[in-house]
Formats: C-alpha cells, sequence, structure tokens
C-alpha cells in the first residue's frame, strides 16, 4: 500500500505539470510535456522485464532519451527553465550510470536524488508554463 501511494502521488505530480504546461505553457512547453509524459509511462515497463541488469539498461537509456529531447528544445528555443531541466536530467542520467557501472543496487540514497530530480524537472516544467503564460497575458496587455 505504502509503494502504491508513493507512486501514485509520483503520476499526480507528473500529470499536473504536464497538465499546467498543456494549459499555460507555450510550444516548448507543451513538447517537454508530451516527452516528459511519454517517458514517465515508458518508464513503467522496464519493472516487467526479471532481468535486473536489463532493467538498469532500460533505465538508462530512458534517461538519455529525456536528457537529448530537452537538450534539443532547450537549443531551439533557449529557455532558461529548459537549461536548468537539462542540468537535472544530466544528473539523473548520471546517477543511473554511476549505479550501473559500479554495480550497485538500487539504495534509498539512488531513490532519494532520483526522487528529487524528477520533482525538479518537473518543477522547472511547471515553472516554465507559468512564465510562459505571464509573458503572453504582458504582451495582450501591452497591445
Amino acid at each position: 500500500m505504502h509503494l502504491s501511494l508513493i507512486a501514485m502521488i509520483g503520476w499526480l505530480l507528473i500529470l499536473a505539470a504536464c497538465l499546467t504546461a498543456w494549459r499555460l505553457g507555450g510550444r516548448a512547453e507543451r513538447q517537454a510535456a508530451l516527452l516528459v509524459l511519454a517517458t514517465s509511462f515508458l518508464a513503467s515497463f522496464p519493472k516487467l522485464v526479471p532481468d535486473h541488469d536489463l532493467q538498469r539498461v532500460a533505465y538508462l537509456a530512458l534517461d538519455g532519451a529525456v536528457a537529448g529531447g530537452l537538450l534539443l528544445l532547450a537549443l531551439r528555443y533557449a529557455r532558461v527553465w529548459l537549461g536548468v531541466a537539462v542540468l537535472l536530467q544530466g544528473v539523473q542520467f548520471s546517477l543511473h550510470a554511476y549505479y550501473l557501472v559500479a554495480g550497485k543496487r538500487y539504495d534509498n540514497a539512488y531513490a532519494m536524488v532520483n526522487n528529487i530530480v524528477s520533482l525538479g524537472v518537473l518543477c522547472s516544467l511547471a515553472a516554465g508554463s507559468i512564465l510562459a503564460w505571464r509573458a503572453r497575458r504582458r504582451e495582450v496587455a501591452a497591445k
């Protein structure tokens, strides 16, 4: 029950950030929301693979895909929040790579860093969406 409650809270945060981006954000925020939502959905499938080493590689590949996607968006749209999200996702990719290469089992430190970084990416997405919304409001008010 405890783990499912944490998973539900995680999904609620993901959905809230993506919905905020979709409703308030511009094109960059919407594309990032789709990327985050799609990779979050895909991240639930490696748990079905019985081979733990293959699971770790799948998580590393998904984090690499998110980091690469956010980097492409940052290069295209040049938003500060995207730069923050790319840096945070780089930390998460490094975390997965370290645990994979070192052959360490996932522990509480891993879970804590992983969750904090994921929350940071979601917060930067939501903040970027709110900033885009405010900028649009100022443009309309100036006309």
